[in-house]
């Protein structure tokens, strides 16, 4: 008997993950965030910057590894899991 999780689901629908390609154009209304150890590139709407649960997450990668982005993106320094999990709580707010 499996499970299905449905609010993780909605959020791989909403991030979609995508390679590394600098070429590669974001949709307008959206940002890409690079994430994890990997830097996995996720696509995200900008609404979600204005959220608290975001804004947290902002704070403590500032505090653990300033703002030093040389390539011009938005990294965060969590786990895919953790980033997807805070995406599924985003999506249903």
């Amino acid at each position: 008997m499996g499970f299905r999780l449905p609010r993780i689901v909605n959020a791989k629908r909403i991030l979609r993950a995508s390679p590394p390609l600098a070429t590669e154009i974001v949709p307008k209304g959206c940002l890409a965030v690079y994430v994890g150890e990997n830097q996995k590139r996720f696509v995200m709407p900008i609404s979600y910057l204005n959220n608290p649960l975001f804004q947290d997450l902002l704070s403590l990668s500032e505090e653990e590894f300033g703002y030093d982005h040389p390539n011009g993106g938005l990294r965060i320094p969590c786990s895919e899991d953790i980033f997807v999990d805070l995406a599924s709580r985003l999506s249903g707010s």
